[in-house]
């Protein structure tokens, strides 16, 4: 089965920058996309307003880790189906998957509508901005089927070698949400910069639905999808760890909106500008682990377990330098760059603060994102999920807990953070290495079983 590119027979290094490029630029559209929604509603409406959308990235961070996570599952399975060269069985997987993701993201949006006011209390959301965020909510939710289709088409795409669909798509819904946004904030207010984003979501479905009729790479076989017991049970092993591990980030992160909501809505304002702002530091993680999840995967398919060792050693060398860079660079500027979004002199300090805190834990981040990338695409996404649970959940939440209460106060919270970035690494470094070197004893045995 041709694809984009070849994982199995290219050259490690070209082969996972081909992939990587794209992806980070998408990532970094994505970015620009978010951006707009918060300059604008930063410097139109006001801090209570930014608090708002801030209190509100919670509850969409975990929805788009739903998405992501469930993505990265069905990616893995379907590159290993790619790589083995089982056309009908990976198009028939397609079919179930677009199936159960229009099912499964309805049900979520309807749970969503329904628990949302519960959801913001549970979140402490203050009362000087609880209607904004649920306003603000209640639009957004409208929009996430589209969404979740969407992120669905970008790993399908990427799990056959083709991760152009996610750049492009980002690139034409964040020029109209660039010019859109502004009209609507102006318009309805804080209501407006939601709708702007639910037709964004549109566009992208729709934008991916052409992208897949024009380039024809594979086929969506909904023939009596009803009937694949098996492939739903494949794709729904997969898809849940993932998504699973995908949610602990933002489930943490949750966790961290209601500690930080204690000290006001300028710690609030500022914790939202420092997920922004940590966005040029995860997102490149993100990719890098996405394009591991799709090489491993397809090397996996093949049987060709002794490339992955490469691919990690490029992979870590790439992102570690390009993520140092740039964590240096918004250490050094967190403060200007925090006037972008909410000009308040207290949260810029906060801001500051927060980043030289946590500083090199974003190197740490980058690690951890290679070293997963490679567990989730030799199909051990279970020791990933696990692993996320432990450092994002047991190890960072009560943490954070502890510290706060301390003289420490919300700084405690930022040394929470970084702790967990450092053991995250450390452990998931040492459980990749040990389950790669079994896996390549295995390769090795297997070879020279085949050559007697």
């Amino acid at each position: 089965m041709n694809s984009k590119i070849d994982f199995v027979n290219g050259k490690t290094g070209t082969s996972l920058l081909k992939m990587v490029m794209p992806l980070l630029m998408a990532m970094f559209l994505t970015m620009a996309y978010n951006m707009v929604d918060s300059l604008w509603v930063g410097n139109l409406l006001g801090e209570n307003a930014y608090a708002a959308l801030a209190d509100s990235t919670a509850l969409i961070l975990i929805l788009n880790a739903i998405a992501m996570g469930a993505g990265n599952g069905i990616a893995i399975l379907i590159a290993h189906v790619v790589g083995a060269g089982e056309k009908q069985k990976a198009e028939r997987m397609v079919g179930v998957v677009v199936f159960l993701s229009v099912l499964f993201s309805a049900v979520i949006m309807i749970l969503a509508e329904v628990l949302l006011p519960a959801i913001l209390r549970a979140l402490q959301t203050p009362q000087e901005i609880f209607n904004d965020a649920y306003g603000y909510l209640s639009i957004y939710l409208l929009g996430y089927v589209f969404l979740y289709l969407y992120v669905q088409f970008t790993s399908i795409f990427r799990a056959y070698g083709d991760p152009m669909l996610q750049m492009k798509g980002m690139f034409f819904t964040t020029l109209f949400n660039a010019v859109i946004d502004p009209f609507l904030i102006r318009l309805m207010g804080l209501n407006g910069a939601a709708w702007a984003t639910v037709l964004s979501e549109v566009l992208c479905l729709g934008y991916a639905i052409l992208y897949y009729r024009k380039k024809k790479l594979f086929s969506i076989d909904m023939k009596g999808i009803w009937k694949e017991h098996a492939y739903v049970t494949q794709i729904l092993s997969d898809a849940i760890p993932s998504a699973l591990q995908q949610c602990m980030p933002a489930i943490s992160s949750a966790v961290m909106v209601v500690l930080v909501s204690s000290f006001g809505v300028t710690s609030i304002a500022a914790y939202g500008v420092t997920n922004k702002l940590e966005i040029f530091l995860f997102y490149p993680a993100m990719a890098m682990n996405m394009a591991l999840v799709t090489s491993v995967g397809q090397c996996a398919g093949a049987g060709r377990i002794d490339r992955v060792k490469d691919y990690m050693k490029f992979a870590c060398l790439i992102g570690s330098i390009f993520v140092g860079v740039v964590s240096v660079l918004i250490i050094l500027f967190a403060g200007q760059l925090s006037h972008l979004f909410v000009p308040a002199d207290a949260a810029a300090e906060i801001v500051k603060r927060f980043f030289s805190i946590i500083s090199i834990g974003y190197v740490m981040y980058m690690l951890t994102s290679c070293f997963l990338g490679e567990l989730s695409g030799l199909g051990k996404s279970g020791f990933s999920m696990l692993l996320f649970f432990v450092y994002y959940i047991v190890v960072r939440v009560p943490l954070a807990s502890v510290f706060v209460r301390t003289s420490l106060g919300l700084d405690g919270i930022w040394v929470s953070i970084l702790i967990s970035h450092v053991l995250a690494a450390v452990l998931a470094g040492i459980v990749a290495v040990k389950n790669l070197a079994g896996d390549v004893s295995v390769f090795h045995q297997n070879g020279e079983n085949a050559s007697d």
